[in-house]
């Protein structure tokens, strides 16, 4: 089968890889308890990860994404004014506990950039623009994160989060993935061999996405009971923020006079949040085991049980604006 065909394959059938991969992985942690030290190769799949999606997004239409201002600009606003105050709104709910609250605010401060594109895309929304705004999206979020921290968490923050695994982030996560995407482009307008490489590499978004899933999923499940309760505390502000954040992002993108292609991609990304990006700087934090990675993993099941509804229900939103 050609490469083209195996790609168009796997996002068609992406949605179900994905739940696959996060069923096998919460089975295997049921039967098999050690596979909690997996965790360690949570970093570098989600490095790979992130280089074969940025190897999606060729540097002109990164270049276009930052020319297209109003939808730039409603995204940003959704995601790092609009949805800050939602979390703001949420706070009184969240657990006393400040490892737990510091879960919540990691995961719910940070947009997603990856299977958020995904989701988008069955749900009529414009997913190109959205791909295209990844690194953006990625490199505002590990810059804003800590400042958000300080802003909710005031001396908690100080105590408990530090800069260094943002620093490391920031470098692993964005610049040396986004570079080396950048180098094999440049090489692929130049040489064959480098065009059939990153060809190949074309395949493997949907399931590099699978694989760190079940990773993290086989790494953390084991631990969640015994965090159980502070889970369950944090459930129903998860299905809160999957109720209203969507809809705040629908509103802003009918604000800016959006198309409703892409008001729904805002949409999207509003309720889409990074989960998988932020579980490694949530395991950085001293005593962040079992509470801080099985919050963050809670909301991952959330989202995926609300991405099946949004699919269902965001395209009958309007027509366009």
């Amino acid at each position: 089968m050609q490469l083209p065909r195996v790609r168009d394959l796997l996002e068609q059938r992406q949605v179900g890889v994905y739940f696959g991969a996060v069923a096998i992985a919460a089975i295997l942690a049921w039967q098999v308890p050690a596979s909690a030290a997996l965790a360690p190769a949570i970093d570098p799949l989600l490095g790979f990860m992130l280089f074969v999606t940025f190897l999606q997004v060729p540097l002109t239409q990164l270049r276009q994404a930052m020319a297209k201002l109003r939808f730039m600009g409603a995204l940003l606003a959704s995601n790092f004014i609009a949805v800050p105050l939602l979390v703001a709104c949420l706070q009184p709910w969240l657990p006393d506990a400040p490892l737990a609250r510091i879960g919540v605010l990691l995961v719910l401060l940070t947009p997603c950039i990856d299977y958020v594109v995904t989701f988008a895309h069955i749900g009529r929304a414009d997913a190109r623009p959205l791909l295209a705004a990844t690194p953006i999206l990625l490199a505002a979020q590990m810059l804003l994160l800590p400042l958000y921290l300080g802003a909710f968490l005031g001396d908690e923050a100080a105590a408990l989060v530090q800069w260094e695994p943002f620093v490391h982030a920031f470098t692993w996560l964005i610049a040396v993935p986004l570079g080396l995407a950048a180098l094999l482009q440049a090489g692929a307008a130049r040489s064959r061999a480098m065009r059939a490489a990153a060809n190949l590499l074309g395949v493997l978004p949907v399931p590099a996405t699978a694989l760190v899933l079940f990773v993290v999923v086989a790494a953390v499940a084991p631990r969640l009971g015994l965090a159980v309760d502070e889970v369950r505390a944090v459930v129903p502000v998860y299905v809160a923020f999957a109720v209203l954040a969507p809809l705040i992002g629908w509103t802003i993108g009918r604000i800016w006079r959006l198309p409703a292609e892409q008001a729904r991609a805002v949409s999207f990304s509003s309720a889409t949040r990074n989960s998988l990006v932020v579980l490694p700087l949530g395991l950085a934090i001293p005593g962040a085991v079992p509470v801080l990675p099985a919050v963050i993993v809670a909301q991952t099941m959330v989202e995926l049980l609300s991405e099946l509804i949004y699919i269902r229900v965001l395209p009958r939103l309007g027509g366009r604006v």
